[in-house]
């Protein structure tokens, strides 16, 4: 049916109510797992919600690449709506640098007037966080080199970059669980522990968010759906990546080093 109009109004679509329902059951299913310690609710969960994720994300790229839904204002809607996203995510974190401040730069007499509290022994700097900042760094690199690639038609290029990046990130999410496993405290160690878990664990899953964005931008690349002029999701996983590079610079500079 012909419009006279550049926007994309979308079909009916079965994913945005099933994706509700198995982020809920994910929610009771993790609930579950830590109170009970059952793990096959938890995950099967966790694969009906990837497999209803990867279904909706499908129809989405072949409503842009097949279709030519996306049109030039469709796009720019998308960018926009992409940088409200991040905006929104940089409150998100800046609301816990905040109450990581709150906390440490008046210490209350519950926690000895000191910081870190008394029987805390934060992490080293110069290790593992050092470590994992040089690999996200040279990640951002990476991604930076693999959009560079598209846009002069290095496809093989871009390919070889973009796999770098997720190796990379890969190797940051291992290390970062390494760290978790041999910590001398708990997220119920008073506000130390649940400001410091709750800011890295979430940076944690926006990595792990961001690895997923690049390989769905990578599967487009290696099936041609993505080229010099429609990389929409090359550019926008790009983006989400410096995003996660620049708060965990923010995070080692606040989190490790500043509070050792």
């Amino acid at each position: 049916m012909k419009k006279n109009h550049p926007f994309h109004l979308v079909t009916n679509s079965p994913w945005p109510i099933l994706l509700s329902f198995s982020i809920m059951n994910f929610l009771i299913s993790t609930i579950i797992l830590l109170n009970q310690k059952i793990k096959w609710f938890m995950m099967f969960s966790f694969f009906i919600l990837i497999l209803n994720m990867y279904q909706w994300w499908r129809d989405v790229k072949r409503e842009s690449s097949y279709k030519g839904d996306h049109t030039m204002i469709v796009k720019k809607m998308i960018k926009m709506g992409m940088i409200m996203f991040i905006l929104s995510e940089i409150m998100f974190f800046i609301s816990f640098f905040w109450s990581f401040f709150h906390s440490s730069l008046s210490p209350s007499i519950e926690l000895g007037m000191k910081w870190p509290p008394k029987g805390i022994n934060p992490f080293n700097p110069m290790e593992i966080p050092l470590l994992n900042t040089i690999i996200l760094v040279s990640s951002g690199a990476s991604i930076t080199w693999a959009h560079n690639s598209l846009l002069s038609n290095k496809f093989k290029q871009s390919m070889s970059s973009m796999i770098i990046t997720i190796i990379l990130s890969f190797y940051f999410t291992t290390l970062q669980w390494i760290e978790y496993k041999n910590s001398s405290f708990t997220i119920s160690d008073s506000v130390f522990g649940s400001t410091f878990f709750m800011t890295t664990g979430f940076h944690g899953i926006h990595v792990i968010v961001g690895t997923i964005f690049i390989l769905t931008a990578l599967e487009s690349v290696v099936n041609m759906k993505s080229s010099k002029i429609n990389h929409l999701s090359l550019e926008l996983s790009a983006w989400y990546w410096h995003f996660v590079d620049v708060v965990w610079l923010f995070l080692y500079l606040i989190m490790y080093w500043w509070n050792k």
